[in-house]
C-alpha cells in the first residue's frame, strides 16, 4: 500500500500550515477569525483549503490503489497533488498575489481528482469483479 505514504506527507505538511496559522495568531493578537489581518487570512484560507481538498483527493488515490494495484498509478497521483496543494500555498499566502501558482495549484488538484475518479469508475466496467481480477 502507497497511500499511506502520501496521507503521512500530508499529514506533516498540514502540521506546517496549522502551525503557520497559529504563529500569526499568536504575532499579531488575534485569537478568532482574521483580525482584517491579509497574511492571516490568506494563512487561514491556505490552511482551509488544504482540509477541503486533500482528504477527498488522498481518498480517490486510495481507491485507485485498491481497485487497480499500486505503483507508478499511485506516485504520479500522490506527487502531482503534494506539487499542487505546495504551489497553491505558496501562491495564496502571498499578499500581493501571483494568480498563475493558484490557477496551477488548483489545476494540478482537479487533475488528480479527475483522473482518480475516472480510473475508479472505469475499473468498474473493464474488472467488474472487483480487486482480485486486476491484480491477477
Amino acid at each position: 500500500m502507497l497511500t499511506p505514504f502520501y496521507a503521512a506527507l500530508f499529514a506533516l505538511v498540514l502540521v506546517v500550515l496549522s502551525v503557520r496559522t497559529l504563529t500569526l495568531r499568536r504575532e499579531l493578537k488575534v485569537a478568532i477569525g482574521h483580525g482584517d489581518q491579509p497574511r492571516l487570512e490568506r494563512a487561514m484560507r491556505v490552511h482551509a483549503n488544504f482540509c477541503e481538498y486533500v482528504p477527498l483527493a488522498l481518498l480517490m488515490i486510495f481507491f485507485v490503489e485498491t481497485r487497480i494495484g499500486g505503483g507508478w498509478w499511485i506516485h504520479a497521483l500522490g506527487v502531482v497533488l503534494l506539487v499542487g496543494r505546495c504551489v497553491h500555498a505558496y501562491g495564496v499566502s502571498q499578499v500581493k498575489e501571483t494568480f498563475a501558482f493558484r490557477v496551477s495549484g488548483m489545476a494540478m488538484t482537479f487533475t488528480v481528482l479527475i483522473t482518480a475518479a475516472l480510473v475508479v469508475l472505469t475499473s468498474y466496467f473493464v474488472y467488474p469483479a472487483g480487486p482480485a481480477t486486476v491484480q491477477a
